[in-house]
């Protein structure tokens, strides 16, 4: 898939009609787009990103996010984007188009498909999007309608680009480097569920819950009233658990948004005290709040593995119960593999047993005597056990079958066992220095940035500081509203836990008791076979995306054999995706160890991957390369990333800042159309089409650039 052609209509920096063609050619790829800070590079991006997700656009970047909640609600931020000459000749309607070529729909041959999301100031209460198939609207889009969800949106989830990873096709270079940086649980949630996405995992996973969904509706069918109740009680728990725990993530938001300001004006009068107080640059200042902020993520993430340590606590204090555990699943498996032994012998006597009787009846001979039968029957018995399974013990009477775990959850188990019993004490002890170590630097910082300001001298500076007092105090009281309903959601995910496993217990236990009709039986069997496939298909992406981030890096990297293996563990539910790197000793690299250039080139290596992996052909949409490269990294990138993450690579860089002259002769044998954004009022802007080989010319000639 490729876009063809984007066009502007009113939006925003873009006065009119404004169209820009972006199909790359057989061997050149890339497309550079530049311009001034403030011309319409990040409008051109932001315009392309809303026209595709409209007011979902948000979940697509964090900048767009924190845009809409500045504004207040999306509606007074979207319906801000009419050009303001626009507006003054009394135009009330933009919009923005992209046209696509190769769109693979099923059942459709089509030549392009264009998209067009449009607003008008006065009329409009919502977006308009339409999809033009060929030119034509399409009955298609009817078809794809429901559940209250346009035809259009789900057409564009379907065949153009999920929301989900489109983060992965529109993105900051200067914020790539967040792929190596989690510091929190909540962090590694998100990007394993965009991982999962990404890889086509998550798919087979909505599909198998819809499938138990229904195998649960045919259960509820056949389900006593008892278990029928409780299976729907169940069901309506998780669900308020989950409406519940979506609830306090959004008042979450709300509250770090309020924390966020607030900390912005605490910095400006804390700026301010501190210039008056002639005690500490300004400079100074931010490099000891740029190492505090460093420190407080530290914080956090040792807090995470402090809280993730907390729940095992119960099961170190409970040492004994664990063992007692432990031995009983030891001897339910035991039984288990017995039983199945015992099972086999059992149906091999009866087919011997069988053999023998048909053997009788042809040669004729009569057994009247039914001791004699029972004799030589026994004695077969004996010979199978004696010969054949010589080890079968009989199964003691005082040995129960408790807990019926699976072979994954036995193993689960016996590794938090294994934790407790070696690793917990000594964990725990180096995660509490690295906590106190951590908070004492913060402190100490924290008190030279106070020593630093003015005492209150005046009523002027006393002011300030009863103001700035005020706002710490409301900070922390945010910080610590934030850290109760974290906890809450903590809480309650641990409910939803217990929640499933009572489902999952009781939907075996109507398993056992039901005689399920023939959608049951196909359901069952479907959904079996499509956990071995997920199970499969899981292992081969986990070996392909290892293999493939692997090759990337030792191109990007300039440290040859720094990373020698590559794995990504991915949790059998496919919630949990962590991607982790040994050296060539075989030992473990902690990602926060890498420096700044490493994470990137790590970050790069799987954005590439993961894109490559997906196999969802897309345009790549980079903002603000190169900037933070060095040298030889920038090369690698410039030879081995921009031309291999995508068939069609679109980049926005500041010249001299984020691309430079040399850096841009390096690009430029893959470059296949360049474009300028030119200022032509403080009203509008527009796009300067020019060579690849003049590119560099006419930016210093229209900007009067050395």
């Amino acid at each position: 898939m490729y876009i063809k052609e984007i066009e502007l209509n009113n939006f925003r920096i873009y006065k009119g009609v404004n169209r820009i063609a972006l199909l790359p050619s057989e061997d050149k790829n890339i497309i550079v787009i530049s311009g001034k800070n403030g011309f319409g590079k990040t409008t051109f991006l932001m315009a392309l990103v809303w026209c595709l997700y409209g007011k979902q656009m948000e979940k697509v970047d964090e900048l767009y996010e924190k845009e809409i909640k500045d504004k207040g609600n999306y509606t007074k931020y979207i319906s801000n984007s009419l050009n303001r000459k626009a507006y003054r000749d009394g135009e009330t309607e933009f919009s923005v188009s992209i046209t696509f070529s190769d769109v693979k729909i099923p059942d459709i041959t089509c030549k392009e498909v264009t998209i067009r999301r449009s607003y008008n100031i006065v009329s409009s209460t919502a977006d308009k999007v339409e999809v033009l198939i060929d030119g034509r609207y399409n009955e298609l889009i009817d078809d794809l309608t429901k559940d209250n969800q346009r035809g259009e949106e789900i057409f564009i989830r379907d065949f153009i680009l999920p929301i989900e990873i489109a983060k992965f096709f529109f993105f900051d270079a200067e914020k790539i480097v967040s792929l190596a940086e989690v510091t929190s649980n909540t962090q590694r949630q998100q990007l394993s569920k965009a991982y999962s996405e990404v890889l086509g995992i998550q798919k087979y996973e909505d599909l198998k819950a819809n499938l138990e969904e229904k195998q649960d509706e045919y259960r509820r069918r056949s389900a006593k009233p008892e278990e029928k109740e409780e299976l729907s009680q169940l069901s309506a728990d998780i669900s308020k658990t989950e409406t519940r725990k979506a609830s306090l993530l959004n008042q979450i938001e709300d509250l770090r948004h309020d924390k966020n300001q607030k900390e912005r004006e605490a910095d400006d009068i804390q700026r301010r005290l501190i210039r008056e107080g002639d005690k500490m640059s300004v400079t100074e200042l931010n490099d000891l709040k740029s190492t505090r902020d460093r420190l407080e993520e530290t914080k956090i993430a040792i807090q995470e593995k402090l809280r993730e340590l907390l729940d095992i606590i119960p099961f170190a204090l409970a040492g004994e119960t664990l063992a007692s555990v432990s031995e009983q699943l030891h001897n339910e498996r035991i039984i288990s593999e017995q039983k199945f032994r015992q099972e086999d012998v059992a149906e091999k006597i009866d087919l011997i047993r069988a053999d023998i009787e048909r053997e009788r009846q042809k040669s004729n001979i009569i057994i009247d005597n039914v001791r004699i039968r029972d004799f030589y029957e026994d004695q077969v018995k004996k010979s199978v056990k004696k010969y054949f399974y010589s080890d079968l013990v009989d199964i003691p009477d005082n040995i129960k079958t408790l807990h019926d775990f699976s072979s994954s959850e036995v193993n689960e188990f016996n590794q938090l066992v294994n934790t407790i019993k070696h690793s917990f004490k000594e964990t725990f002890s180096q995660i509490n220095v690295e906590y106190s170590y951590v908070k004492n630097q913060i402190d100490s910082i924290s008190r030279k940035i106070r020593d630093a300001e003015k005492s209150a001298e005046d009523d002027h500076i006393a002011k300030l500081r009863a103001d700035k007092d005020s706002l710490d105090h409301q900070i922390i009281s945010l910080g610590n509203d934030i850290e109760a309903l974290s906890m809450q959601i903590g809480e309650l995910n641990n409910q939803s836990k217990t929640f499933k496993q009572k489902q999952e217990l009781l939907r075996k236990r109507i398993d056992e008791s039901s005689v399920y009709s023939d959608k049951e039986q196909r359901t069952k069997q479907v959904i079996t076979e499509l956990q071995t496939f997920i199970n499969l298909f899981k292992e081969e992406k986990k070996k392909s995306l290892g293999e493939k981030m692997l090759n990337a890096l030792n191109l990007l990297l300039h440290k040859q054999n720094f990373i020698t293996k590559i794995d990504v563990d991915i949790s059998l539910s496919g919630d949990d995706i962590d991607i982790i790197l040994y050296d060539k000793n075989g030992l473990i690299i902690d990602k926060s160890s890498l420096s700044m250039g490493e994470r990137q080139m790590y970050a790069s290596a799987l954005l590439s991957s993961l894109v490559d992996e997906s196999d969802i052909e897309f345009p790549v949409f980079i903002d603000s390369p190169m900037q933070k490269f060095d040298e030889q990294h920038a090369e690698n990138i410039i030879k081995h990333f921009y031309p291999n993450v995508s068939n069609q690579v679109i980049i926005f860089p500041l010249i001299n800042k984020e691309l430079t002259e040399k850096e841009y002769c390096l690009l430029k044998p893959k470059v296949c159309k360049s474009y300028l954004i030119n200022n032509t009022t403080t009203d509008s802007s527009e796009f300067i089409e020019t060579t690849p080989a003049t590119f560099l010319e006419t930016y210093k000639s229209l900007y009067n650039a050395n």
